[in-house]
């Protein structure tokens, strides 16, 4: 006979740290917990057994890892996505798999350790983790494409319809007169056969420096006169003809677009080739052009291509707005007499031009013996302080600011073309 002094309502179990403990007298059960019990009233000797009936979720599994942090950065684990999301519990064998950002973590194996430890620690010892956690490497995530020149505000491309119009002399001198103004300027030589850029510049030995970011080679424009240059003459032999056929040259161009470091710029300048070709396709396939500076002399052989530059862009299918014309050697000014206009090529060519094509007339430029002398001795002559020819350069500078200006507000941005067969 057992005596337990126990009432018939007497009932119960014990739990401790999810543990369920019954007291065995010989093939007798007596429940410990109950109202009344008083141990000396029991005269048998008991032996205790433990069954473990202990219940497992993720989130214990997760509570107990926030413990664990990852050296590399002081973080812990499951904030830092370190937990993939496969925990899988089958009854107390644990498994689930850490992710680390690069192959042969020189932390993984102590961060595995620690991760058992801390489920051992703050979940129970009878949890069978060692051995069961996985590793899997993050796979790099892909770039994202990222617009064409990002941080340029302004693309403006300097165009004629036939060649021997100046329209390099135009662009550098216009370049550097933006500059001055206090301007970010960016120039890129267009004409892919015929570079002229870099002796107008006077760096026609530089060498832009190849530098490697993110996993991608990167141009670094030579830079003169506060004006950032690139132009394909840096990179091939200045004495050899280019012999490269349309699709070759045009992505040469691309690539001193899109793989050059311009950063952040108001104006970017594209002097193209003379005509309307490959290059001119590509351009506006590439890149959003603002607008359009048409260069041209006062002859009517000018003007008639001229006349055609200014219709490829504001046609249709190309759709760029044009800013105005410049027109260049309007007369020639001696140095000795210069009060004196003498119009060898024809007198407003441009302005009848303008006006028959309702565009602006930004500027008319003399045919003066400094301009050519400056771009010889790579020195454009608007970098001269406060000269005659400098301050009409500046002067058009000012016009096609204004210019710029007022499409801006007044027009949508320029999309890229989508050509259709």
């Amino acid at each position: 006979m057992i005596h337990t002094g126990v009432s018939e309502e007497a009932k119960g179990i014990i739990w401790m740290l999810r543990i369920k403990t019954i007291f065995i007298c010989k093939d007798v059960f007596i429940l410990p917990i109950f109202k009344h019990f008083k141990p000396q009233a029991c005269y048998f000797k008991f032996k205790r057994v433990t069954y473990n009936i202990m219940t497992l979720y993720p989130k214990l599994i997760l509570d107990a890892l926030v413990h664990v942090r990852y050296p590399g950065t002081g973080k812990d684990i499951v904030s830092s996505g370190m937990v993939q999301d496969n925990i899988r519990i089958e009854g107390n064998k644990v498994s689930f798999s850490l992710i680390f950002e690069k192959p042969n973590d020189p932390f993984a194996k102590s961060v595995v350790k620690a991760a058992e430890q801390a489920i051992l620690t703050y979940v129970g010892e009878e949890v069978e983790i060692k051995g069961n956690i996985s590793l899997i490497e993050k796979e790099a995530p892909k770039p994202k494409p990222t617009a064409l020149l990002p941080h340029v505000k302004n693309i403006i491309a300097v165009s004629s319809g036939k060649g021997g119009v100046g329209k390099s002399t135009i662009s550098s001198n216009l370049a550097v007169s933006l500059a001055a103004l206090g301007y970010k300027v960016g120039l890129l030589d267009a004409d892919i056969h015929g570079p002229s850029l870099p002796k107008m510049f006077g760096v026609e030995d530089a060498h832009p420096e190849v530098i490697e970011t993110d996993g991608r080679q990167t141009i670094i424009p030579i830079e003169k006169y506060g004006v950032k240059i690139l132009s394909i003459g840096f990179f091939v032999d200045p004495s050899q003809a280019l012999v490269w056929r349309g699709t070759v040259a045009s992505n040469a161009l691309k690539q001193l677009i899109s793989d050059a470091d311009w950063g952040e710029l108001d104006f970017f300048l594209l002097d193209l080739p003379p005509g309307t070709g490959d290059i001119h396709l590509t351009l506006v396939q590439t890149l959003g052009i603002t607008g359009v500076i048409v260069v041209t002399t006062p002859q009517d052989v000018a003007l008639a291509d001229a006349r055609k530059g200014v219709n490829m862009f504001t046609g249709e299918k190309v759709n760029v707005p044009v800013l105005g014309l410049v027109e260049n050697m309007a007369w020639f000014t001696p140095a000795e007499l210069p009060e004196n206009k003498y119009y060898i090529f024809g007198k407003e060519g441009g302005k009848r031009l303008a006006n028959e094509l309702n565009v602006p007339l930004l500027g008319e430029i003399p045919l003066v013996q400094g301009i050519r002398e400056g771009g010889d001795a790579g020195r454009p002559i608007a970098f001269g302080e406060d000269t005659i020819m400098s301050l009409a350069f500046r002067d058009f500078a000012s016009k096609v600011v204004e210019r710029v200006d007022f499409r801006n507000k007044n027009m949508e941005a320029t999309k890229k073309v989508e050509m259709h067969k």
